[in-house]
């Protein structure tokens, strides 16, 4: 019995370092947040200065003397000026698109935690509950190796496996370069806290690493850095996972509590809210019906206190996770949230089959490449996993 424990142990450690896991689940969560935060800021682009820009109400004062207490990351507090502010507001709309491809990702998800935490810690008052989830979710993303499938970055490593030869990098180094000048002079003036210095060096020097160890050491120092970056990898999906389902039990646990929600009416009244009716007429209209607006009322809190649950079935998990993202879309709709929507129904993601990912990537493939995809059927590499070890 200890020895099939040991075989079942040694399996798993193998699976866990031996290649990334869950890696259609990553690339669907690097999509998904990365084309909600692009989303916001490109909507957002007329209303930026009130938002985030000097011209806005919480001014640039008031953020600095409520970081000094809660010590938040944001890069807006470096300078006042309203050209740096453009500066970082364009850095994180190209850092969302880097992202959003799968472009020089390492690089794009540092900047892209960087721009997620500049601006929303700039204005902490600004948001609708997704960006809440959209924060954490940028510091989870920069430990995952995000870019394995459905990247630009995993069709460069195919070309460059097929040439045999590594070939050099100039942008990558041009980017690594720029950043370190950049993180240099923050240094320089003082503007980081110590624990942010050291997590952001401690990042640039990975990236080095990393870069001199495939261009000079290929064999088994190569071996040991991805044995650890896939660790990391796992370890960061499995909190994404931990996440989602502690959001959905505490939603579902304090809704329980209110009274509200006890007889059923809790939809009635954001119903009737200006700010939650673009369509009045279709929000009166539910609100009307009682025994929909009761069904959905208890709907909601069993599916959110039941799903942590139902990750033992998968059916049972399925079912729900379609559930929740027909109820975020109706949010989405009905309500007037759409980027509260599109964020949850990205940290649901994590949580989709892999069968189901790949079927959906192969029909997209061959809607955007008919030609091509008639000519070379797909074929799996022979390190890709089959199923995920994480998720269904």
């Amino acid at each position: 019995m200890l020895r099939g424990v040991d075989r079942a142990v040694a399996r798993g450690l193998a699976r866990i370092t031996g290649s990334a896991v869950a890696p259609y689940q990553s690339a669907v969560i690097r999509i998904g947040f990365s084309l909600t935060w692009l989303l916001f800021l490109l909507r957002e682009w007329p209303h930026r200065d009130e938002l985030y820009g000097p011209g806005s109400p919480w001014s640039w004062n008031m953020a600095r003397s409520l970081i000094a207490t809660n010590h938040a990351f944001t890069a807006l507090m470096w300078s006042d000026s309203g050209v740096w502010f453009e500066v970082v507001y364009a850095v994180a709309i190209a850092a969302s698109v880097m992202l959003l491809l799968g472009w020089r990702t390492r690089t794009a998800s540092l900047l892209f935690m960087v721009g997620v935490l500049a601006l929303q810690n700039r204005s902490v008052f600004v948001g609708d509950g997704g960006d809440n989830v959209l924060h954490i979710m940028a510091i989870y993303l920069a430990f995952t190796r995000c870019g394995q499938v459905w990247s630009l970055d995993s069709r460069r490593s195919r070309r460059t496996a097929d040439s045999g030869a590594p070939g050099r990098d100039p942008v990558g180094i041009a980017l690594w370069i720029c950043s370190a000048v950049v993180l240099a002079w923050v240094t320089a003036v003082g503007d980081l806290s110590g624990l942010w210095t050291a997590a952001l060096w401690t990042a640039m020097a990975t990236q080095a690493a990393w870069w001199l160890v495939r261009r000079h050491a290929p064999g088994e120092p190569r071996t040991v850095l991805d044995m650890i970056g896939n660790l990391v990898h796992a370890g960061a999906m499995l909190v994404i996972v931990v996440e989602v389902c502690l959001v959905y039990a505490t939603a579902g646990w304090y809704k329980i509590q209110g009274s509200r929600w006890e007889d059923g009416t809790a939809l009635y009244y954001p119903l009737h809210l200006n700010d939650f009716t673009p369509w009045p007429a279709l929000s009166h209209a539910l609100a009307g019906n009682g025994l929909m607006v009761m069904l959905i009322s208890y709907g909601t809190v069993i599916v959110q206190v039941a799903f942590p649950f139902t990750l033992f079935n998968r059916r049972v998990k399925n079912v729900l996770l379609a559930l929740m993202m027909c109820e975020h879309a109706g949010i989405a709709v009905i309500l007037g949230l759409p980027f509260f929507s599109l964020a949850m129904i990205a940290a649901d993601a994590v949580f989709l089959p892999t069968g189901f990912l790949r079927w959906l990537g192969d029909r997209l493939v061959r809607l955007l490449r008919p030609a091509r995809a008639a000519v070379i059927p797909r074929q799996r590499s022979a390190d890709e996993p089959s199923r995920s070890t994480l998720v269904g």
